[in-house]
């Protein structure tokens, strides 16, 4: 009985160790939680949506987007379930007027309310909670100035807050509070991402000048430029809790190039290949805890896009 006994005990210990074992293999083997920070930028933020093929192309798990301006835009139609090819197909179609018109207010000269059957016919699903991945939008309190992030509820007013342009389209109300764009609280949203989980977290940055001339052409050109330097000298914060940055080559396009998003995707793409192998190196490696927020970001800079 007690050589009986003994064997027991031996299995027993056998049967934990394996089970330990196999459990340190599968969190060895477990992919971390990747989250996408789309910045804002207005036409020029079509580039995402050829960081987002090039993703999708390469296997590489999304698990949540967090966008801002533009960026918000696109996020929520791709996590809705709008493929890429679809994506692709709206770039080519989409102009300025078929986001804003035109009015008389003292807050603002254009309204984006046009946005709303933009929005209805474009997304698969109406609310956050419908999504296929997780999705942060952010916008920005006129009166406090407090960065908000929405993850719950209609998806459709938060992404016209978050494209609300201070000076160019009047501010969204929601819920008694007055929204501006997220890019003044938010550029590029890596912190948000951080909040919702994210254990390595990729930033899109469509950093350029708003105008290419010397001097500004009208007041869009001032307020854009204006912001445009804020942001820079904002960037640490946002970069602070990014693994991974990187600038798609916009710079020769202006805010409402449009027309031009063929190329627009092409350097999406560029960029993100760019970096797929540091990427990469996220999938071999096992998941950690978040990085420290103050921990510098890799950044990835562009260079010049090929002739063809």
């Amino acid at each position: 009985m007690k050589r009986l006994a003994k064997v027991i005990r031996s299995v027993q210990a056998f049967g934990r160790e394996l089970s330990r074992t196999s459990s340190a293999t599968a969190e060895t083997k477990r992919v971390p939680a990747i989250g996408l920070a789309l910045g804002g930028g207005f036409a020029r933020g079509i580039a995402h949506v050829g960081v987002l093929k090039v993703l999708e192309e390469e296997g590489i798990p999304v698990r949540m987007i967090a966008g801002t301006s533009v960026g918000a835009l696109i996020g929520a139609a791709y996590c809705s379930g709008v493929t890429i090819a679809e994506l692709e197909e709206v770039a080519y179609k989409v102009r300025f007027t078929t986001f804003a018109r035109w009015t008389l207010s003292r807050y603002g000269f254009a309204t984006n309310d046009r946005m709303v059957s933009f929005l209805t016919r474009t997304l698969k699903v109406q609310t956050f909670e419908e999504l296929r991945i997780p999705l942060g939008v952010t916008a920005t309190d006129f009166n406090t100035g407090e960065g908000m992030v929405f993850t719950s509820g209609s998806i459709i007013d938060p992404v016209r807050a978050s494209c609300a342009y201070p000076g160019m389209f009047l501010p969204v109300e929601i819920r008694g509070r007055w929204l501006v764009d997220g890019m003044l609280s938010n550029p590029v949203p890596t912190r948000p991402l951080r909040a919702m989980g994210a254990e390595r977290v990729l930033a899109v940055q469509l950093k350029g000048q708003w105008s290419k001339t010397t001097a500004p052409r009208h007041l869009f050109d001032v307020i854009g430029q204006s912001f445009a330097i804020a942001q820079d000298m904002m960037s640490s914060v946002w970069r602070s809790a990014a693994d991974l940055v990187i600038e798609p080559d916009v710079a020769g396009f202006d805010y409402d190039d449009f027309k031009r998003a063929g190329e627009l995707i092409r350097v999406g793409e560029l960029a993100m290949r760019r970096v797929l192998p540091e990427v990469r190196k996220w999938l071999e490696t096992p998941a950690e805890a978040p990085a420290p927020l103050k921990t510098p970001a890799l950044v990835a800079r562009p260079t010049p896009m090929p002739a063809d």
